[in-house]
């Protein structure tokens, strides 16, 4: 399943934050078309190197979520940031929001380099944070319905359902891709987004109290 879009109606203020991180990331990608190899590797996280020089390296922490390793890397992390950041942001409010959404990516990150610590391999990518987006949007939104892409069309599920599987085929993956090398499988850190997520799950637990608003859409 797909997701091409969700159930706005709910929604009550305009999402600066979500828009702003897409075109960070838009700029970032740019960036990375002009700078070439040489950028990539200034800015990206390498396990390796962080963890031999940590005071150094701090920024990469929060620079590597802005980057990508292509166009459709780029593109699917934005769909998924454009569909699911808009009403996570409305409900914790933008300031709020932001910092979820970058304590989300550091425990994606912080995931991934317990099972690659002895990676070289740069590490890059929007998708842990918004994994943790993904994991506030199943807490806060579990009955939402969700436009996702299948066989026979575009059909609404319930974003219990939609993430739910997202997330036990990243888990999976995630457990499979540990025995390889970097815990990485086909270039994927399948591990930063189970990080993400269960990051995003217990974030929004102290972000928005025991007991947050839902929409049922």
């Amino acid at each position: 399943m797909f997701p091409v879009g969700d159930d706005n109606r709910g929604r009550r203020s305009t999402p600066v934050v979500t828009y702003a991180l897409i075109a960070l990331n838009v700029i970032a990608f740019l960036l990375e078309l002009d700078g070439g190899d040489a950028f990539i590797e200034r800015w990206a996280f390498v396990p390796t190197r962080f963890l031999a020089s940590p005071e150094t390296q701090f920024l990469t922490l929060f620079t590597s979520m802005f980057l990508h390793a292509g166009l459709l890397h780029l593109g699917s992390n934005m769909l998924y940031l454009w569909i699911f950041g808009d009403n996570v942001e409305d409900h914790f409010g933008q300031s709020k929001f932001l910092v979820f959404y970058l304590l989300a990516g550091l425990g994606a990150t912080g995931t991934q380099l317990i099972f690659s610590a002895n990676s070289s391999i740069p590490h890059l990518g929007a998708s842990g944070a918004i994994a943790g987006v993904l994991g506030a949007y199943l807490v806060l939104f579990p009955n939402q319905r969700v436009l996702v892409l299948q066989r026979g069309g575009v059909v609404p599920v319930p974003a219990l359902l939609m993430i739910g599987l997202w997330f036990v085929l990243q888990l999976f993956s995630g457990i499979g891709s540990i025995t390889s090398a970097g815990g990485e499988t086909g270039g994927v850190a399948f591990m930063a987004h189970v990080g993400g997520f269960l990051s995003g799950v217990a974030l929004t637990y102290v972000l928005a109290g025991r007991y947050p608003r839902r929409l049922t859409g």
